[in-house]
This record gives structure tokens, C-alpha cells and sequence, in this order.
């Protein structure tokens, strides 16, 4: 079906900063739901360019924003905490006039969708999840090399050196674990953390992954909202769970068959060969199989 739509990027005052935000309407879906597109770190709402385009014939509006201090949206003085991007973004849904939405979310955009999911059933219609924290992890789940990286970020001083002064996730991460990165591209994700000031939001995500519990409060969410997937109470809500086929870590088998075993109403699907910036290597691949979801779970 082909489908007019007209998109246009935003902001809105949003607490005591504002937060930008791309809104397609599209034009011959307006019985569908509202769909937002949630990134991670260190994207921002470039990360879903080619995949929006697959579910405009599904979507009354599609609505991707960058999570507060990230992309073009406002960088406050704040803690940059899970629970700091959750008070934004829920902020932003209001100001944004969302009332009910289906979530689709990448690494800590999957984990923000999933807790107000928890917290607010009655306004999500749906959650389309892919290389997200579906729950608390433990060191012993990473390789050594992953130990050894993620315990510097966390180390004081040795985080700050990488992630804040080497800029290590714009200038090694992404261009290392995307298959096809443009210079063009890379210059996007680059543009917003021109300063080291600027990165803080990049440096605390890393810190926020509750490893062997802790940082707890994080870990009590994660625990939150994995217990509400899991209910009875959740099963009105149609998980998606895309994984690639060389998957590991969040997107492992053991992770999939866990997600079978344990969420309500839920399903999985493969997405071909991908690294962790999934969006970037299968966009065609994660949009048609969001689109035929949305087709199945969502008809009026």
C-alpha cells in the first residue's frame, strides 16, 4: 500500500529544557496507533531513519524523539540517570499529546519503553523490542574482553578519560560495531558531543547496566518490568522481540528462549545478521517484520 506522509522535526518544552523529536503523520492510517521509535546510546533519532518508513501505513503519527541530552534535544545540568531520561521522556509523551502508543525500542530505548510500559499499562498499546536489556545481567554473562571494558567505564577517572576526552563511543563504538557506517552518518551521531561536557549522557549509560545488581535502583526497575511482561496483567500488550541470527549477550538464544518461557503474548523473529546497532545493519529487515506485526496484532 502506498502511503502519503508528511514529516517535519520538532521540539517542545519539556521540564526545564526541551526535547526534539521527528513527527511523521501519515496520511491514509489515521485508525492506526501512534508508534514511537525509542534510541539508545549514543544514537539519537537518526538511528530509525530507514526503518519508519516501513510502518507509516500502519501509523497514525510515528514519533521519534532524542532521549534528553542526546541528539538535538536540550542538555540540562542534570544526573543523566535512568531514571532522569524516564521522567524526560514521559514529560515529552505528554507534551507530545501522546496518550496511548506502541513502543519500538533499541538498547536503553527499549528499557525506557519497557518501564513505562510497567508503570502506565493503560497507554501502551504494544512493545517491538531489538538488542534491549530485557533484564539485569551479570559480569559472568560478558566475555573477559567485555568485562574488562565496561569495568574501566565504570572505574572513576578511567571512564571519564575514555568516554568523556577519547570520545570513545562516537569514534570507536559505532563506526566499529556497524557494518556499513557513512562518513555522512557517522557525522550525525558526531555533531551533538562537540565538548567533553557534552558526552555526560554517554558516560553514565554504561554505569546505569546493573551488573550482579547494582546500581540497584536500576536493577529494581528491570526486575519491575520484567515481572509485568511476564503477567497476566501484561497480556492485552503484544511483545515483539527481534534478535539476529548471530546474536549474543542481549539478543542471545538463551536470551529468546527466556523471552518465550517468561513474557506473555509474546513472539520472536529473526532479523539476519546484525551487530549491536541493529537498526543500522537490518533496517529493511526490522521495519518489515515491525510492519508485519503491527499488521497482526493491531487491526481494529
Amino acid at each position: 500500500m502506498s502511503t502519503s506522509t508528511s514529516t517535519s522535526t520538532r521540539t517542545v518544552p519539556v521540564l526545564d529544557s526541551f526535547m526534539a523529536y521527528v513527527d511523521e503523520a501519515a496520511g491514509s492510517a489515521s485508525g492506526g496507533p501512534v508508534v514511537v521509535f525509542l534510541h539508545g546510546n549514543p544514537t539519537s533519532s537518526h538511528l530509525w531513519r530507514n526503518v519508519t518508513p516501513h510502518v507509516a501505513g500502519q501509523a497514525a503519527r510515528v514519533l521519534v524523539p532524542d532521549l534528553i541530552g542526546m541528539g538535538a534535544s536540550g542538555k540540562p545540568d542534570i544526573g543523566y540517570r535512568f531514571a532522569d531520561h524516564a521522567r524526560y521522556l514521559e514529560a515529552w509523551l505528554d507534551a507530545a499529546g501522546v496518550d496511548d502508543a506502541v513502543f519500538v525500542g533499541h538498547d536503553w530505548g527499549g528499557a525506557l519503553a519497557m518501564d513505562f510500559a510497567a508503570r502506565h499499562p493503560g497507554r501502551v498499546r504494544g512493545l517491538a523490542l531489538v538488542e534491549t536489556f530485557l533484564r539485569p545481567l551479570a559480569w559472568a554473562e560478558l566475555p573477559p574482553l567485555g568485562q574488562e571494558l565496561f569495568r574501566d567505564f565504570r572505574t572513576p577517572g578511567k571512564g571519564e578519560e575514555m568516554i568523556l576526552r577519547d570520545n570513545m563511543f562516537i569514534e570507536f563504538n559505532l563506526p566499529h560495531g556497524i557494518d556499513r557506517l557513512s562518513a555522512e552518518d557517522h557525522d550525525v551521531y558526531r555533531a551533538p558531543y562537540p565538548t567533553e561536557a557534552s558526552r555526560k549522557p554517554l558516560l553514565v549509560w554504561p554505569r546505569e547496566i546493573p551488573f550482579d545488581g547494582e546500581p540497584a535502583d536500576v536493577h529494581a526497575r528491570m526486575v519491575a518490568y520484567g515481572d509485568w511482561l511476564g503477567s497476566a496483567e501484561s497480556a492485552g500488550v503484544p511483545k515483539l522481540v527481534m534478535h539476529a541470527e548471530n546474536g549474543f549477550g542481549m539478543g542471545s538464544s538463551e536470551a529468546m528462549e527466556w523471552v518465550r518461557a517468561t513474557f506473555t503474548n509474546a513472539e520472536t523473529v529473526n532479523i539476519g545478521v546484525a551487530g549491536h546497532h541493529a537498526p543500522e545493519d537490518q533496517p529493511d529487515a526490522i521495519g518489515a517484520a515491525v510492519s508485519d506485526w503491527l499488521a497482526r496484532t493491531m487491526a481494529s
